[in-house]
């Protein structure tokens, strides 16, 4: 089988109140240079089944593994008219996503139900250059980012929190965020024990990184500083905020304050997350292969040898399926792509679908658009469900 790939529109890495700290770029934008051509170089797919087969390169698809998985076919636009970008979904088919005001002035961050009614949470107008990020979500907690610019160019971010399944407004956790940065990782902000936590670069001399929180009630907010460039991971644990090309890559426990360095050849690029590691071992003229191992360098295995492409930043989503994406028309402008899930337990690719756009996935749920400008829509399927 011989194929082609065509890396995927690249997502937004950072959210950060602009015009701020520009020093501050020293280590999170090499690290994030490093960490993006870790998830975006082409790498492969291994041939499966048998070679006497007739069809031995034929990988298998989601309803033959999978017959009873659901995938959700959402509009793309809002009942009331603009496009709609989900963001994350809160269960395998209630979303938070962001879409322009119909009268094209703000931007709005809303709540859509499986029956498309929308519950609008925030809008802030389009003249600031508004970003909403962060996204994360526990139990009926949702939190998530905003940041905006003045006509000076003089950014803020603020942090806020909502009740989902409820009907109470959104409540600012705080103003006092630092120099936040975010990585496009299910990970950028966690939740844990009544408390919300992010990054932010710390405003020293050496790369060194703030681990900032809050309660979810808000008010004052701590702030714990440890050295070098780090991003949050599963909570209680923080990965280097790189790929080897900035340094060694570690994970750090901070409950047990133990950090823990990766096994990693000159010639690899690690990225991790909490549970495994992807790495891209380079050959002489460009990539060469994509393994996956545990941060300890154990349960070593190649998934890749070719040109696929990792669709997201986070490793190994469920501790189980690596997402990736193949060019299945290398000249079409929209949605060429196949998506496929490398499930570990199995150790095989698997089809997801084909002719698809742009890919994403957070908290277990992948989802992703097909179709062109005229009748794009968005699939979803909670992975979750394909755990059984």
């Amino acid at each position: 089988m011989t194929v082609t790939a065509r890396p995927a529109p690249p997502p937004e890495a950072t959210i950060r109140p602009p015009g701020r700290h520009r020093r501050a770029r020293r280590w999170h934008l090499a690290g994030l240079v490093a960490a993006l051509a870790a998830a975006v170089l082409l790498v492969g797919l291994p041939q499966v089944g048998p070679t006497t087969s007739a069809e031995p390169d034929r990988l298998r698809t989601l309803a033959e593994i999978w017959p009873d998985a659901e995938i959700i076919e959402l509009p793309a636009n809002l009942t009331d008219g603009p496009a709609y970008s989900p963001m994350l979904f809160l269960d395998g088919a209630t979303s938070v996503g962001t879409a322009p005001s119909p009268d094209g002035t703000a931007l709005r961050l809303v709540i859509r139900q499986p029956d498309g009614a929308i519950r609008e949470l925030r809008r802030l107008p389009l003249a600031t250059t508004p970003q909403y990020g962060g996204f994360t979500v526990d139990g009926s907690t949702l939190a998530w980012s905003e940041s905006v610019a003045d006509e000076a160019g003089r950014g803020r971010t603020e942090m806020w929190a909502v009740e989902w399944d409820g009907a109470a407004a959104p409540r600012r956790l705080t103003t006092d965020t630092g120099d936040v940065v975010f990585f496009n990782s299910q990970y950028d902000m966690v939740i844990d024990t009544g408390r919300l936590y992010w990054v932010a670069v710390a405003p020293d001399p050496e790369p060194a990184t703030e681990l900032r929180s809050v309660t979810l009630a808000g008010g004052e907010v701590t702030v714990r500083t440890e050295p070098g460039a780090w991003a949050l991971s599963a909570w209680p644990k923080m990965v280097s905020a790189g790929s080897g090309e900035t340094g060694p890559i570690r994970v750090r426990d901070l409950d047990q304050r133990r950090i823990l360095d990766v096994p990693a050849g000159p010639t690899e690029l690690v990225t991790c997350g909490p549970t495994w590691c992807r790495v891209l071992v380079l050959a002489a003229d460009g990539p060469g292969r994509i393994d996956l191992m545990r941060p300890d360098g154990s349960d070593r295995r190649r998934i890749g040898d070719g040109t696929v492409t990792a669709s997201t930043i986070d490793v190994a989503v469920l501790d189980r399926f690596e997402v990736l994406s193949l060019s299945s028309a290398p000249t079409a402008l929209t949605s060429s792509q196949q998506l496929l899930v490398y499930d570990l337990e199995r150790d095989e690719p698997i089809v997801v679908a084909d002719e698809v756009g742009m890919v994403l996935c957070r908290g277990g749920v992948l989802w992703w658009s097909t179709g062109d400008n005229e009748t794009t829509s968005w699939q979803v399927l909670d992975l979750r469900t394909l755990l059984s």
